[in-house]
């Protein structure tokens, strides 16, 4: 699949530090995102359609809880397939500029959210349920879900080319050596690794709460080309620059912008978008 914009992950995944194994705890950089909401929505991805479309079919009715939703990316995608869409946010930055674009938002943290008795036929989290108490959200998600109802998680995992890579993690460790994210500013050559660890982590999660079938995992592949202006439009949209001042992010992206013109001004990459999904059992 291509024509989606792409969304970095040089850092670990949502760019939590790497010493830090539970990144649900570090809200402050899961917060920090909506800093520059409008190019948060413009820059990251969208998802497969066959994705969407899997979870449509696969969920017992159009009911749908969009969790993390942000600025609405996939709530508008579900929209569009014929659900009805509320998403929960604990941004209120990103949860307004997500309702300007028609989705209805309540904000509030997933843990913390009260449903006030409303239930769904599918719980969807993209590219943010590692900021969520792994064993609480699930508990509210089997909680806010009617019997047969669908849970769905999903990520992209991609890494750019070597030389994008490493023009990033040096300029990053010249320009800012004492920060905390430097140490996972390195290449990425365990990017698949890291999702493993959170994939693991949520299913954990599910079985730890109960009230859930085994979870299933989903792939789909695609591409998306990016030339050097695209990248450097998504690079400050993730949490490694999205609290760096101005000044030292404009270094770090020159360069990049230099090795992206030496490699002839742009560039395509392959992305894998993956998912966990389960149903509410019938019976707890």
């Amino acid at each position: 699949m291509s024509g989606h914009s792409g969304r970095m992950t040089i850092l670990p995944p949502e760019s939590a530090p790497v010493s830090a194994p539970v990144p649900h705890q570090h809200r402050q950089v899961a917060e920090s995102f909506g800093a520059d909401a409008e190019r948060y929505d413009r820059a990251r991805p969208a998802y497969p359609d066959d994705l969407v479309g899997r979870i449509v079919a696969a969920s017992p009715g159009p009911d749908v809880l969009d969790v993390g939703c942000g600025t609405g990316i996939e709530a508008r995608q579900f929209r569009a397939a014929g659900c009805a869409v509320l998403g929960v946010e604990p941004d209120e930055r990103m949860a307004e500029f997500a309702r300007r674009t028609g989705v209805e938002v309540e904000v509030s943290t997933f843990e913390a959210w009260d449903p006030a008795g409303r239930s769904f036929d599918a719980v969807v989290s993209g590219q943010s349920w590692h900021w969520i108490d792994p064993v609480a959200g699930a508990a509210k998600a089997a909680m806010v879900l009617r019997p047969g109802g669908l849970l769905a998680l999903f990520w992209h995992v991609y890494a750019p080319p070597a030389a994008v890579a490493e023009a990033f993690s040096a300029a990053y460790r010249r320009v800012l050596p004492d920060s905390p994210f430097v140490a996972g500013s390195q290449p990425p050559s365990g990017i698949t690794d890291a999702y493993e660890v959170i994939m693991s982590n949520a299913a954990d999660g599910l079985r730890e709460a109960g009230g859930f079938d085994d979870p299933r995992r989903w792939r789909f592949e695609w591409e998306r080309s990016y030339t050097r202006d695209e990248w450097l439009d998504l690079l400050p949209t993730q949490g490694g620059l999205t609290r760096v001042p101005a000044g030292e992010r404009a270094e770090i992206l020159a360069d990049v912008g230099a090795a992206i013109d030496a490699m002839g001004g742009g560039f395509t990459m392959s992305y894998t978008t993956v998912a966990l999904s389960t149903a509410r059992m019938s019976t707890p």
